[in-house]
């Protein structure tokens, strides 16, 4: 999870990069600013790894702000200016937004940010045993070895958990399966991937974790008997 803030002296464009946040679960908006002094106190006391920041704004520039910080946190500027991208990029911004932007365009910066600043989160997540989702607002924690199954939703992924209610998050099955430990994990269906540990028996092109029955997909069925042939 990428903790990040946004500042810029137009409410209206805090809106905006607000709206984008609560449909990725990649980031953790942690706070919004008009006043860019204000910005400089919290990043003191907080730990931070972006800022979606304008350029254009009173009392201090963005460009400024950023050369003010020691230690800065990796940089999306937003800005209606596509003059002042060459001295972005000089003072290593990630990206470099033009207002007004798309959904689309604000991924394709978070994208270059989670590979610039957590090139190797999988391996980390790994290591931990567990990884954080987005659901309702919330960070959820979700430990590998408690997830019973996963079930793709149209645009959500709902995580189901031992002992505890399903997570809802909004989420590519494909961007989990990213995350989750190769190993450990297998997808066998468009719509549902397992733990390997959980899996009590394979009967009639089923799965059966937990007293449910799992499909197996056609496109996954080979895969699935390469497994079995092995253990």
């Amino acid at each position: 999870m990428i903790n990040c803030i946004a500042i810029d002296d137009e409410p209206l464009a805090l809106e905006v990069i607000k709206k984008y946040v609560s449909e990725t679960p990649l980031v953790n908006l942690t706070n919004v600013f008009t006043d860019a002094i204000q910005a400089l106190t919290f990043l003191k006391s907080h730990k931070t790894d972006l800022i979606f920041l304008d350029i254009h704004m009173p009392d201090i520039s963005g460009l400024q702000f950023i050369k003010a910080l020691k230690d800065p946190p990796k940089v999306i500027f937003t800005t209606a200016f596509s003059q002042y991208a060459a001295r972005g990029f000089e003072l290593e911004a990630v990206d470099y937004l033009i207002k007004p932007f798309t959904f689309e365009r604000f991924m394709k910066a978070l994208i270059r940010v989670k590979k610039v600043l957590f090139s190797s989160q999988e391996i980390s997540d790994e290591l931990k045993g567990y990884f954080f989702v987005k659901s309702e607002y919330h960070s959820v924690k979700i430990n590998f070895q408690d997830i019973l199954f996963i079930e793709g939703l149209d645009d959500y992924v709902k995580i189901y958990i031992q002992g505890s209610k399903p997570v809802l998050s909004l989420m590519s099955m494909k961007s989990l399966c990213d995350r989750l430990p190769k190993e450990e994990f297998m997808r066998v269906h468009r719509s549902f991937i397992v733990p390997l540990a959980h899996i009590l028996s394979i009967r009639n092109r089923r799965i059966y974790i937990d007293q449910r029955e799992i499909p197996i997909g056609e496109t996954y069925y080979n895969t699935i008997k390469e497994w079995l042939a092995k253990r």
